[in-house]
């Protein structure tokens, strides 16, 4: 008998896709969120986008994994508190060296880019690192609260912040670092309102995932909460806006709750 040589084939490689564990949400996805990926939570106030984040941090590290929550609104202690109110005690792993819950300030990281950027010959060619991740801690996952605060530091300089993003999402997809970054907007630029002009343009493609909340208001004045994955690369999403409740034990998502009856009209779902 002759042996038949086996051709050997080149297959891409194969990205390892990681769960948030958020009770319903992972439903939404053929497999999982690609990790390294960098996703966008995008909503209005009050939608539960912090609880969102928070509670990938918690199911996180649960699992051991090591977590930055980097916030540049509330101090640490609220979102320890916020956490510890769900039943969720991160105190533990603070201690470990697992979590980091940490505040920082957005002029400072406005000011460290500008000093920067002085000083480069070619702007768009400079490398900026993230000024602001702690020393000697390499997170699995990493949450921005928010990319909304960031922009406000750098009110009248649009270029400035586009390259401060670009250099960020770069850093992110180098490190291999999963990341998810809350971005409040009152009118998402997927629902079809042209008068939006998205506050550093490219922030949007950039982004390998968006994931939205929605605060949902029918006509007859009943009012529920809705989330939908809009965008993710390399994955098969189910595109669909379902059913969330947050309850006393944080979010919960109904994947097959889709809501029907209602249109996109600016952000809110009437």
């Amino acid at each position: 008998m002759v042996k038949r040589k086996i051709k050997k084939h080149k297959y891409k490689e194969i990205r390892e896709k990681i769960k948030t564990y958020i009770p319903g949400f992972d439903k939404l996805f053929s497999h999982g969120i690609p990790k390294g990926s960098s996703v966008l939570i995008e909503g209005g106030p009050g939608v539960g986008k912090t609880i969102f984040c928070l509670q990938i941090a918690w199911e996180a590290i649960k699992r051991g994994k090591k977590v930055l929550y980097m916030s540049f609104e509330e101090p640490e202690k609220h979102l320890i508190s916020h956490m510890k109110s769900f039943g969720w005690n991160p105190d533990t792993y603070i201690k470990k060296g697992s979590l980091i819950i940490r505040r920082f300030n957005a002029l400072d990281v406005s000011r460290s880019v500008e000093a920067l950027l002085s000083e480069a010959k070619k702007e768009l060619l400079i490398e900026i690192q993230p000024v602001f991740f702690p020393e000697n801690f390499n997170p699995d996952i990493v949450l921005i609260d928010s990319l909304t605060s960031i922009a406000s530091a750098f009110t009248g300089e649009e270029a400035r912040f586009r390259i401060y993003m670009e250099q960020l999402f770069r850093y992110l997809e180098k490190t291999d670092t999963t990341s998810f970054l809350i971005r409040e907007v009152a009118n998402p630029t997927h629902v079809g309102v042209t008068s939006y002009v998205e506050r550093g343009e490219a922030i949007s493609f950039l982004s390998d995932g968006i994931i939205v909340l929605y605060n949902v208001i029918y006509n007859n004045g009943m009012r529920e909460s809705a989330i939908e994955v809009l965008k993710m690369r390399g994955e098969k999403i189910y595109r669909k806006i379902v059913k969330m409740d947050i309850t006393n034990k944080g979010l919960k998502v109904y994947p097959n709750k889709v809501l029907r009856g209602i249109h996109r009209r600016n952000y809110y779902l009437t």
